[in-house]
């Protein structure tokens, strides 16, 4: 092949994309397979011309030819020897077009295989809340798919191997001739692979991949909630051709407490006072995540006042520090009341003089 695809297209190194593309047509109408049927050496030049123009009439491809990006080809000014760019040969650069720029081609055009990373999973467990606050270690098992310990990973039966697709020739691509252009696209046959098994191994199919159940032991971080996702790297789905594994998300389901109530970073208590105890203050028992602790009431406690422990709530999951815990307190009216308490409540509203509903109307 020529070593330089300006020449190819006869333009000069300065020449303009319109004047590329004058070129290209020329040359493409001249050397074009159906106007010079059975003539092997016009359908090559014809090759020849449509690579020069997949380099020349893109940008970035010809800043990179011309820094010397395709050392095979002689390079452009100042190229840098063989493999300067990282191109294997001219003929790479169609796997730009064709979405193959990762997968370059090795010996006699036959594509090497991408190393692709595996997929991640996702398992859900429940815990309780108590491994919620403080944190767990959990067992689980987890389906997922691995490489066929009968074909190694071939899927091709043993004693067998994948063999060259004989419709692509092993590139993965295939072209259709469109008039004056050709478009390609992954090859039909083996879909892009560049290889094809003709005799499947019994176990995977053909897959390469069989599944399995794995086991695990994940450790669940202090202070999860309802929905947490905790990542574990690498232990997804298994690569292809030599890619890395993917994660595994543990999705936990925490069940709720009947005492404590999320809000946020912090839990919320319901803490029910008397009206004697409202009114005149106590001091009364208050659960805490590890214990109980003594709260003050003050005297003439409001339906709703809130309390606030500092620090002493869950910890923040991905943050320092922990939330706090909040005591709202709540008089508990007596839905009836005995004879004896009617009588207390009577003496009282004797002595509580004043209407509290004054303001309404001021």
């Amino acid at each position: 092949m020529p070593t330089d695809p300006y020449k190819v297209l006869g333009v000069d190194r300065k020449a303009s994309p319109e004047d590329i593309k004058k070129a290209y047509r020329k040359l493409a109408r001249k050397y074009h397979p159906d106007h010079n049927q059975g003539d092997a050496k016009a359908e090559e030049r014809f090759k020849e011309i449509q690579q020069a123009n997949d380099v020349l009439s893109d940008p970035d491809k010809r800043k990179r030819y011309d820094r010397g990006g395709f050392g095979p080809f002689g390079g452009g000014a100042g190229s840098g020897g063989p493999n300067a760019g990282g191109f294997e040969s001219f003929s790479d650069i169609l796997g730009d077009l064709f979405g193959n720029a990762r997968q370059r081609t090795g010996a006699g055009g036959q594509r090497r295989p991408r190393a692709e990373r595996g997929a991640d999973l996702e398992a859900e467990i429940s815990i309780g809340f108590q491994q919620a606050v403080d944190g767990a270690q959990v067992a689980l098992s987890v389906p997922t798919a691995e490489r066929c310990t009968t074909c190694t990973g071939t899927g091709a039966r043993p004693g067998t191997s994948p063999e060259v697709c004989p419709r692509c020739q092993g590139r993965g691509i295939e072209a259709q001739g469109q008039g004056l252009f050709s478009i390609s696209q992954p090859c039909s046959r083996c879909g892009g692979a560049g290889t094809v098994i003709e005799d499947p191994c019994p176990t995977c199919r053909g897959s390469g991949r069989i599944t399995s159940v794995k086991r695990y032991k994940a450790n669940i971080p202090a202070g999860v909630r309802e929905g947490s996702r905790v990542r574990l790297a690498g232990k997804g789905e298994p690569g292809h051709n030599g890619g890395p594994a993917g994660d595994l998300f543990v999705v936990c389901h925490v069940d709720p407490s009947p005492v404590f109530e999320r809000k946020g970073d912090n839990f919320e208590v319901e803490v029910p006072l008397s009206i004697p105890e409202a009114l005149r203050g106590a001091e009364v028992e208050v659960p805490t995540l590890h214990g109980r602790k003594r709260l003050r009431v003050p005297p003439g406690t409001s339906h709703g006042t809130v309390q606030r422990l500092r620090g002493e709530g869950p910890p923040k999951l991905g943050a320092r520090g922990n939330g706090d815990l909040h005591y709202r307190f709540v008089i508990d009216v007596p839905a009836s009341l005995s004879r004896e308490q009617q009588a207390a409540v009577d003496e009282l509203s004797k002595v509580m003089n004043g209407d509290p509903r004054a303001g309404l109307f001021a």
